[in-house]
C-alpha cells in the first residue's frame, strides 16, 4: 500500500476505550510521548485494536493544531 500520508508515528496501543459510537485509542511513541486518536468504533473493531498491537498513527499537516506559550 502506498499512502501520500508524510507524518507517521509508531507505537504501541496503551489503551482502547469504545463508547456506543466512537472509540480513543492511547498510543505509546516512546520516551513518555503519547497521542490519542479518536475513530468510530465500528472502525476501531475492524481493525481489531487492543492493548498491545503495534499500530502507525498517520495524519496530515492540515489537519494539525500547534499553540505556542
Amino acid at each position: 500500500m502506498r499512502l501520500s500520508v508524510r507524518n507517521q508515528l509508531k507505537g504501541t496501543i496503551v489503551s482502547v476505550t469504545r463508547g456506543p459510537i466512537t472509540a480513543l485509542v492511547k498510543v505509546e511513541l516512546g520516551g513518555g510521548q503519547y497521542v490519542t486518536a479518536t475513530l468510530t468504533t465500528e472502525a476501531a473493531d475492524d481493525l481489531e485494536l487492543t492493548e498491545g498491537a503495534e499500530v502507525t498513527a498517520m495524519f496530515k499537516a492540515s489537519a494539525v493544531i500547534l499553540g505556542v506559550e
